[in-house]
């Protein structure tokens, strides 16, 4: 029998079901939601013409617009679980989205867990440190201090619902099978890339592995925790592009020195360029007991 103690358990069975809603039900959101099973999954989309593709996935769309705060209210009381991997907008270093969706998750019952999808320029440069999530953030770009505010809005959004809050801090994500998923065609252009001596560390992570940790998230993510989701792979910007290059028989990228880099790149490449770290997933592998598929970057690639 059913128990009136949980807040499922007074329900209908039909209420009962767990329900997940994904909010930036893009690439990975797709992916987790088909990696998903016995649950509900309701997806927010702004897109009219998404509607059916989301509903062609199993998916139940959800019109609406996280820059529009009133068009978000529907969502509130509609979900057990909430995977929120919309990205802030394009200006300003404030999050409005996570906070008209935040503001909206209180109006009713709220989920039991949400987990945000936030990135790795949290850190800021470390200088080719290893990085575990204890260390103090320190973001230096406009979109990585726009997370940095993400983050603290959500948390302080847990507190106040009583709502399990998982972060993960994702680096570059890629996949054979992901539009722009592979470095090819950058490589095409022969973008160049730093000489060794002026390089920086990377770090990233294949698109169905971030899918299956943010799942493992929901479900398994210890209260008000934040997770690094890399894959196991020690590489510099310039071994990276080498190496793929290698693998998608295209020419390595010519190398250049940091003071020519400034005069040939444009500003988001550069940015890039100026933080190394090396990010630390035992946090990931210990607590959300996430085997990863693609531990190298290089059998992501390869796909073997």
């Amino acid at each position: 029998m059913p128990s009136n103690q949980t807040p499922l358990g007074a329900l209908p069975a039909r209420f009962r079901r767990e329900r997940l809603l994904i909010v930036g039900c893009g690439d990975v959101g797709l992916r987790a939601a088909r990696f998903q099973r016995h649950v509900r999954v309701l997806a927010l989309t702004s897109s009219p013409e998404r509607v059916q593709q989301l509903r062609a996935q199993g998916i139940t769309p959800l019109q609406g617009n996280l820059d529009d705060a009133a068009s978000v209210r529907r969502l509130a009381g509609l979900a057990t679980r909430v995977l929120h991997l919309a990205p802030p907008a394009q200006h300003g270093q404030t999050d409005m989205r996570s906070q008209h969706l935040s503001r909206a998750l209180l109006l009713r019952t709220a989920p039991k867990h949400l987990v945000y999808g936030s990135t790795s320029g949290v850190y800021g440069d470390c200088q080719g440190a290893w990085v575990n999530e204890t260390r103090s953030l320190a973001a230096q770009t406009p979109r990585a201090l726009r997370r940095v505010d993400a983050e603290a809005q959500l948390r302080v959004w847990a507190l106040r619902s009583g709502a399990t809050l998982s972060i993960l801090r994702i680096p570059g994500i890629y996949a054979l099978d992901r539009e722009g998923g592979t470095p090819r065609e950058r490589l095409l252009r022969g973008t160049p890339v730093l000489q060794a001596e002026d390089d920086v560390f990377t770090n990233h992570i294949q698109a169905d592995d971030l899918a299956r940790a943010c799942l493992a998230a929901l479900w398994r993510g210890k209260p008000q925790r934040s997770y690094n989701v890399n894959d196991d792979t020690q590489l510099k910007m310039g071994d990276y592009f080498d190496m793929a290059a290698d693998i998608l028989g295209l020419p390595q990228p010519p190398r250049i020195s940091r003071a020519e880099a400034h005069t040939r790149l444009p500003a988001m490449q550069l940015s890039f360029m100026s933080e190394s770290r090396r990010l630390d997933n035992t946090r990931m592998k210990r607590e959300l007991r996430l085997r990863l598929r693609y531990p190298h970057t290089a059998q992501g690639l390869s796909q073997t």
